[in-house]
């Protein structure tokens, strides 16, 4: 299956956990790849796993809550391929603390890379994928979807994410963007390791959100994220799409 043949598409988050493995999974379909991550050693790897495969790579440090890093990586990811048909928006951090233990600058934190990093991105990509129809897939949470306990910053950054994907949906749909978004959970990768849980966590309110059946890893999310991203995705916009394995049926 090769649905991203002469496409391009821009990943941010790129070095890890469901980054790495969307660009891996679009760079096996035929795409074109700028990727971005702060994490420098894991970004250089998922750029030479891609380039293994076939695909045209290309690599840059950028922290998405810096407007000059974002806009930079956006014109270079033009200048190199041309275009930018895909924005995939994955990078985040995840805070998982006593909410009244949680300071200011520690929630601000959250919301800077997962909320604000991700309209920076649309808002750079935006012209670019006007001028070929393209689109946006934003990463957000079941987080955003029912009470974390523990994740209040970042359930809320990523519930923030929900309606920026719908406004961006709405506002620019009739021009031909499709912007949606994807909300995992129960996904086995480093940042959502147990070992991230504060001191005192009341197992059974983690245990509310354990799956039905089991945790699987970030190449399920990647598949979904591949399907929005391509032209089999064409009918859907302003979409979120629930992946937790039925925690929340």
């Amino acid at each position: 299956m090769r649905r991203f043949d002469g496409k391009v598409a821009l990943i941010t988050g790129a070095a890890a956990g469901i980054g790495r493995a969307t660009a891996q999974r679009l760079a096996e379909e035929g795409a074109s790849l700028f990727l971005v991550d702060v994490a420098r050693e894991g970004l250089a790897e998922t750029d030479r796993q891609c380039a293994a495969v076939g695909a045209a790579v290309a690599a840059a440090p950028c922290d998405v809550a810096n407007p000059e890093q974002v806009e930079a990586a956006v014109r270079a990811c033009v200048d190199r391929f041309g275009r930018l048909d895909a924005l995939i928006n994955i990078a985040g951090v995840l805070l998982l603390e006593h909410a009244h233990a949680t300071t200011l600058e520690q929630f601000e934190r959250i919301l800077r890379i997962n909320l604000t990093g991700t309209f920076l991105f649309c808002k750079a990509a935006l012209p670019h994928l006007l001028a070929t129809k393209g689109n946006i897939v934003n990463t957000s949470s079941t987080s955003a979807l029912a009470g974390m306990p523990y994740g209040a910053a970042y359930g809320a950054s990523k519930a923030g994410v929900l309606a920026l994907t719908r406004s961006f949906a709405v506002e620019y749909g009739k021009k031909g963007l499709r912007c949606n978004a994807v909300c995992p959970g129960s996904i086995s990768t480093a940042m959502g390791a147990s070992s991230n849980l504060p001191k005192g966590a009341d197992m059974d309110l983690v245990r509310r959100a354990m799956p039905l059946d089991q945790s699987r890893g970030p190449e399920v999310v990647a598949s979904v994220i591949a399907l929005l991203a391509s032209a089999d995705g064409a009918h859907i916009n302003g979409e979120s799409i629930r992946m937790d394995g039925g925690t929340l049926a």
